[in-house]
């Protein structure tokens, strides 16, 4: 990663102006001595092991009353399997987009979406998109396809090795299935895809996790494949490991767009001009002149997709709703597009192929997770697909939003209006207070 010569200059004359370069240096040097005890308890959450680990810090008093309020300190046993070394919960503000309309083959019907999120602006974008797509008789969203993969990489002395063990490896499919399969009630062994790099061999499983994300319950059964194939591959690997960075697992990948991670959803809907005009105060044509130009400079910047925000509505849908946030890294790329068609409408378009959702596991269980998830009416069995249309739903009705706020100039009139205004009013509160 270069860095311009200016800038380094400009950096380093920072640093120095304050320092010389003699005290810099003996600050980035390793400093041995009493380490800190460590942090007491794992996964215990009683209340000798809560305040032990309270007893650590220099924290004021009021953090501990934030962190650690009442209600977070009685229901403490709940998020003992989702978290260590408990010392309390953060309160993220939740608020409403919606109605959504989506008709989806798994989705159907008008959802209010809970997002979770301190930026200001958000929920009212997506609220205004999802209106717009309500008023237009809602989106269709469809699943594609689903799977989620682990990826373990096994080391050989040679190409002739590794050649041997992948001769192996597909004649013994079928007993991976069995082993992966008898740790998981619910999990399938769909599809393995070898690659081999010299002697290096990556088999990509992939599996059907049913209502889960999956991310634990491909790992277990990976573990299991990786087992009997130490205890029955003749050919003998110097070493292996359980991921070995090919499964796109948390990262945005080009893999995402010819394979699947989680479930792949794409949504569209056709707009009139009137519609347009009379929610985001501009026309079809601006709207497609502006994702034209969106689209060259987004293959300017070298992004992985064409879009322009997925990450907003899904890392706030993924924090409501007890979804691993870390996913949203693989989970906001795809492709938007927008077109006029003959009669003057907008055609819009969504295609997101590794959104990383479940309605059951993970954090899915805790109760104010389960609780945004059952004000969309998808927790439990039988609900992720659902969830993954919704998802393709809001990131449309997202798209629209800003987009049209761009063309418009609604863009920083509602962050200076929304953003600022609140923030100038919690000033003028604090400041009150304070001469009070």
């Amino acid at each position: 990663m270069s860095v311009d010569g200016r800038q380094a200059s400009n950096h380093f004359a920072r640093l120095l102006s304050t320092r010389n370069q003699e005290e810099l240096l003996a600050g980035l040097a390793p400093h041995p001595g009493d380490i800190p005890p460590q942090i007491p308890g794992g996964s215990h959450v009683s209340d000798e092991a809560v305040e032990r680990r309270w007893n650590l810090l220099y924290a004021p008093p009021g953090a501990r009353r934030e962190l650690l309020d009442p209600d977070s300190e009685a229901r403490k046993e709940d998020f003992k399997r989702n978290i260590e070394h408990f010392i309390g919960t953060v309160k993220v503000p939740v608020g409403l987009a919606g109605p959504l309309r989506v008709n989806g083959l798994f989705a159907h019907g008008d959802y209010y979406v809970p997002l979770a999120t301190t930026e200001a602006a958000l929920v009212a974008s997506y609220s205004r998109g999802s209106h717009l797509l309500t008023e237009a008789g809602g989106c269709t969203a469809v699943l594609l396809s689903e799977g989620v993969s682990r990826a373990p990489g096994f080391a050989f002395c040679n190409l002739r090795e590794a050649g041997l063990f992948v001769l192996w490896a597909t004649e013994h499919v079928e007993d991976f299935r069995q082993v992966a399969e008898s740790t998981t009630r619910f999990g399938k062994l769909t599809n393995l895809r070898i690659t081999v790099e010299g002697n290096y061999v990556f088999l990509n499983f992939e599996y059907f996790t049913a209502d889960a994300s999956g991310q634990n319950m491909v790992t277990l059964a990976t573990a299991a494949i990786c087992e009997y194939i130490e205890q029955k591959c003749p050919i003998r690997p110097r070493h292996y490991f359980l991921e070995a960075n090919l499964s796109g697992d948390k990262k945005a990948s080009a893999q995402s767009f010819l394979l699947v991670r989680g479930r792949k959803v794409s949504a569209e809907v056709i707009l009139s001009p009137d519609l347009i005009r009379k929610v985001l105060r501009t026309t079809p044509e601006h709207l497609v002149n502006f994702w034209r130009m969106s689209a060259m400079g987004g293959v300017l910047s070298g992004t992985m997709g064409l879009q322009g925000h997925y990450a907003n509505g899904l890392a706030a849908l993924y924090l409501a709703c007890g979804q691993d946030v870390a996913c949203v890294a693989e989970s906001a790329v795809g492709v938007t597009r927008f077109e006029v068609l003959e009669d003057g409408s907008l055609y819009a378009s969504v295609t997101l192929p590794s959104i990383m959702v479940g309605t059951v596991g993970g954090g899915t269980g805790l109760p104010s997770q389960k609780a945004c998830l059952e004000v969309l009416g998808l927790y439990g069995p039988g609900k992720a697909q659902a969830l993954a249309e919704v998802c393709a739903g809001l990131c449309l009705a997202g798209e629209l939003s800003i987009m049209g706020a761009l063309c418009s100039g609604d863009f920083s009139r509602a962050h200076r209006l929304l953003a600022r205004a609140k923030l100038a009013k919690r000033t003028e509160e604090d400041l009150g207070t304070a001469h009070a």
